[in-house]
């Protein structure tokens, strides 16, 4: 009596057992990627700064609140202009003389 109880409970864990393991791994989207290197980055700033208790907790608030900014926030409006010009130049395979002159005209217009 005991051993049909028994197979049942095993073939049951082993039906359930493979469906578990049928399971596809889970791949992080970008979101999540960059929030977990925000993560360790404001992480490891804290260590370097030795912070502990309360004063951890709200350096990693305000770290994981900062925004990220793009290359570009950096840039001067003649660098940005520079950028879209030097890309749009690269775009149309331009090169030598022809080039030199549509980047002149490029960043005379965008002024």
């Amino acid at each position: 009596m005991r051993l049909p109880v028994v197979l049942s409970l095993l073939a049951t864990l082993c039906a359930a057992g493979s469906a578990l393991a049928a399971d596809p791994v889970k791949v992080p989207s970008p979101a999540q990627t960059e929030q977990r290197q925000k993560m360790t980055d404001c992480n490891q700033q804290a260590t370097t700064q030795s912070l502990k208790g309360d004063d951890r907790k709200k350096f990693m608030s305000q770290c994981l609140k900062a925004e990220t900014k793009p290359a570009t926030a950096n840039m001067t409006p003649q660098q940005e202009k520079m950028k879209t010009c030097n890309a749009d130049a690269a775009k149309k395979e331009l090169k030598g003389d022809a080039r030199k002159t549509y980047m002149s005209t490029c960043l005379k217009k965008a002024s």
